[in-house]
C-alpha cells in the first residue's frame, strides 16, 4: 500500500471549489461541463449534488451538468452530446457535422457523433446516433466550431451520403463547399475513394456537377 503524506491529504481534503475557474470552462462550452471538469475544479459529487439541489446547476444528463443561469445558444444539443460522450475520444459527424459546417439544410433528428471502434459497446443516451470507425479522425480530419470538434466538410459529405443522405442534399452540400473553398475536389474525391461504390458514385457526379 502506497504511502500518501498527511500534509498532501490535509490539502486534498481541504481544497475549495474553484467556482471561477469551473465558470471559466463552462462558459467555452455553451454552459455545459462534465462531472470529471468540475471535480478538477473541486467539486465532489456530494458537493455536485448539492449545487443541483440548491437549482445552481442543471443535471442534464449521466455525467453532464449545466450553469443554470448561463443564456441559451445555438447548437447547445451537439455540445451536449459531444461532452457527454467524451470529447477527448469523440468527434460530431455526419449530418450534424454538415450542420455546425452550415452545409445542408437538413436538420438531423439526433446528434451524429463518430467514437473509436473499441468503443462500440457504450450506449448512447437517447438523441444521440453513435458512429463507430477504426481510423479516428485525426487533427487534419477535423475542425472546430463554437467550441465543438466535428469532421471536417469533405470527411463529414462523405459520411452523410454513406448512410442515406438524400443525392440532392449531398449535391448540395459538394457545391456549397467547393464553392466557399472549404474543400477541394482531390479531398472529396479521396473521401470517395474510401466508400463503396453507390456512395463514391454520388460523390464523383456531385463533384461533377459543381464544376464549371
Amino acid at each position: 500500500m502506497s504511502y500518501i503524506p498527511s500534509v498532501i491529504l490535509k490539502v486534498r481534503m481541504t481544497q475549495k471549489p474553484d467556482r471561477e475557474r469551473l465558470v471559466e470552462i463552462a462558459s467555452g462550452q455553451k454552459g455545459y461541463f462534465t462531472a470529471a471538469q468540475a471535480r478538477s475544479c473541486g467539486y465532489a459529487w456530494s458537493l455536485l449534488s448539492h449545487h443541483v439541489a440548491s437549482g445552481n446547476f442543471t443535471r442534464v444528463r449521466r455525467g453532464l451538468y449545466r450553469l443554470r443561469e448561463f443564456p441559451s445558444s445555438r447548437h447547445e444539443e451537439e455540445m451536449a452530446a459531444w461532452l457527454a460522450i467524451g470529447s477527448e475520444e469523440s468527434v460530431v459527424s455526419h449530418q450534424s457535422a454538415l450542420e455546425l459546417l452550415d452545409l445542408s439544410d437538413v436538420i438531423p433528428s439526433s446528434t451524429h457523433v463518430t467514437v473509436p471502434r473499441r468503443r462500440r459497446g457504450y450506449r448512447a443516451d437517447p438523441g444521440i446516433t453513435l458512429h463507430t470507425t477504426s481510423v479516428f479522425p485525426g487533427p487534419e480530419d477535423t475542425v472546430t466550431i463554437e467550441g465543438i470538434r466535428v469532421t471536417v466538410p469533405a470527411r463529414s459529405i462523405a459520411d452523410a451520403a454513406e448512410i442515406g443522405m438524400g443525392p440532392e442534399q449531398v449535391e448540395l452540400a459538394v457545391a456549397q463547399a467547393l464553392h466557399r473553398g472549404t474543400t477541394t475536389r482531390d479531398k472529396i474525391l479521396r473521401e470517395a475513394r474510401t466508400r463503396g461504390r453507390a456512395t463514391a458514385q454520388l460523390l464523383q457526379s456531385s463533384v461533377d456537377r459543381a464544376e464549371p
